[in-house]
């Protein structure tokens, strides 16, 4: 028998990440049930590694899975074609990165995107509106594309401090989320922020680099990660430098 799920009143603390539930338990990963989805739950969640997922129809479900899937800022993989995307993305003035531009607008897309496997989603409009508000006092940020004055793909990441949490992303145009994505890197190094967190480990993530690491070693960081102060969000062309070469602009 899997040990007891803790049920979390509104008022409750979280438990301790390390006591989720383990390779042999129903759901690894899983450490509770119930709670709230308020800012102060969720930067309290976060704060420990811990995050929401659950679909339409269940309680609020709680997790730290063990390992973790991350991406570290220096080990992102520009492939060819990705590189040769986002010189072209960069030389266009029609093309740009807007961040907490159209927050509302990223999260509802990313909540309504058909994903292949999935008969539905985990953003259910309770996450939606709950991110919103997480948005709105500073904890929650997108990273958006946008062509021609259109958003076309972005993505949306929860930080508390400098520990960055990737959180969800779509795209309306091909590679679209991935130049998000690549901005997104380019921001953290600049910043000096040495790892993302991906939460689940997928295909698409590991062909860029991304990977898992020890439960233990995730949560020291982002005990150290989210006491740092927040930098400033925000994205300007030559944050592309960090992951392409610098270019001079023609007389």
């Amino acid at each position: 028998m899997p040990p007891q799920l803790p049920w979390l009143e509104p008022e409750d603390p979280f438990p301790a990440p390390t006591t989720a539930w383990g390779p042999d338990d129903p759901a690894p990963g899983l450490l509770a049930a119930g709670g709230a989805l308020d800012v102060p739950h969720l930067c309290a969640a976060y704060g420990q590694g811990t995050f929401p997922w659950y679909s339409a129809g269940q309680p609020i479900l709680w997790w730290a899975p063990d390992p973790r899937m991350v991406l570290l800022p220096a080990e992102f993989r520009l492939h060819r074609s990705l590189r040769r995307t986002l010189q072209a993305f960069r030389s266009q003035p029609h093309c740009e990165i807007r961040v907490d531009h159209a927050f509302r607008q990223v999260i509802t897309a990313c909540a309504t995107k058909e994903r292949d496997g999935q008969a539905g989603t985990w953003i259910v409009p309770d996450m939606v509106e709950a991110y919103i508000r997480l948005h709105a006092a500073g904890h929650a940020h997108s990273i958006e594309t946008w062509v021609d004055g259109e958003l076309i793909g972005g993505l949306y990441c929860v930080a508390i401090g400098q520990a960055v949490f990737g959180e969800s992303m779509f795209a309306h145009a091909t590679d679209a989320s991935k130049i998000a994505l690549s901005a997104l890197v380019a921001l953290c190094r600049h910043h000096g922020i040495g790892m993302i967190d991906c939460q689940q480990n997928t295909r698409h993530l590991a062909s860029l680099g991304g990977r898992e690491i020890p439960r233990a070693e995730f949560l020291l960081h982002v005990e150290k990660a989210r006491r740092q102060p927040p930098i400033p969000w925000g994205f300007d062309p030559v944050y592309w430098n960090e992951l392409l070469p610098s270019t001079t602009p023609k007389a």
